[in-house]
């Protein structure tokens, strides 16, 4: 890929580009990386701590991301030899991804995206009684991506964002959203949810890259609905919407209070007015 990078930049200098790399447990491998893939003319890196595939096996990839203490050692490595911001690619496989994401920004990086792939079995052949995809008899579990992760990717990432507005509020810390993307609303969801970018990889896979012009047209025309010029216009706005299951029971048990109030005050002005006869007007006007 090192060739490919390099002739990207060239082709495309006003153009920014992010290599996304991955390497053993080794600091003097991560190194040697890093310095190959600057020397290219990339923009900034992404590190991959949430490959699922084989990578964990090889203390590589989730294997890192899964571990606040290997992330925290990787991350120290990496950014005292990058020259450009590191964005650390974190995996939704894990308990809570808010607390490695602040391990990352902790230790040098600049930003975080998310989320990779979930971990999952699609399914068994029950003819064989084997598990699918197969190969010669036998599977193992991979990483499920698409559309259909979309409202988990929505969670991690809203996640993520509270915890840069608490903890970074005074950094210029970003966020990179990532899973199913395959629409401008899909993506207006996550800015809505404080991410700075987001990511397309299947939709592309999919529908080519002229996807992304359609998606680009699709956010710009949510954006004049809103009458939004830019994406800080409304980047973050639908955190504060988020609350507990607890303060959503008292909202509700308040609001049904509040309603049978209401009724209670609108049904015994409605017998006053029943009561209410013409000759009554004559009490207030004598003759």
């Amino acid at each position: 890929m090192l060739k490919e990078f390099k002739q990207l930049k060239e082709e495309y200098p006003d153009r920014i580009l992010i290599a996304s790399i991955m390497e053993e447990y080794n600091k003097e491998a991560w190194h040697e990386l890093i310095d190959k893939v600057e020397q290219t003319g990339v923009d900034a890196l992404e590190i991959n701590f949430s490959c699922p595939h084989g990578m964990p096996e090889r203390k590589m990839g989730a294997a890192v991301g899964q571990d606040c203490d290997l992330l925290e050692e990787v991350c120290g490595w990496i950014n005292e030899m990058a020259s450009v911001p590191v964005w650390a690619k974190m995996t939704p496989n894990i308990t809570d991804i808010a607390l490695a994401s602040k391990v990352s920004l902790e230790n040098g990086c600049e930003g975080v995206s998310a989320i990779n792939t979930i971990m999952s079995v699609m399914g068994i052949n029950l003819d064989t009684l084997q598990p699918e995809p197969c190969v010669e008899g036998y599977s193992t579990p991979g990483g499920y991506s698409a559309k259909a992760v979309h409202p988990i990717a929505l969670a991690r990432v809203m996640s993520i964002a509270r915890m840069i507005k608490n903890d970074f509020s005074d950094k210029d810390c970003s966020l990179s959203a990532i899973g199913g993307v395959e629409t401008g609303a899909d993506a207006a969801e996550f800015i809505l949810l404080g991410a700075n970018t987001a990511q397309v990889c299947t939709g592309v896979m999919m529908h080519g890259y002229g996807h992304v012009k359609k998606l680009c047209l699709e956010l710009q025309d949510f954006m004049k609905k809103h009458n939004f010029t830019s994406i800080e216009d409304f980047r973050g706005a639908s955190l504060n919407y988020f609350t507990t299951h607890t303060d959503l029971v008292r909202r509700q048990q308040e609001a049904i209070r509040e309603r049978k109030g209401n009724r209670a005050s609108f049904c015994l002005l409605t017998k006053r007015q029943k009561a209410w006869s013409p000759t009554d007007c004559w009490s207030f006007f004598p003759r």
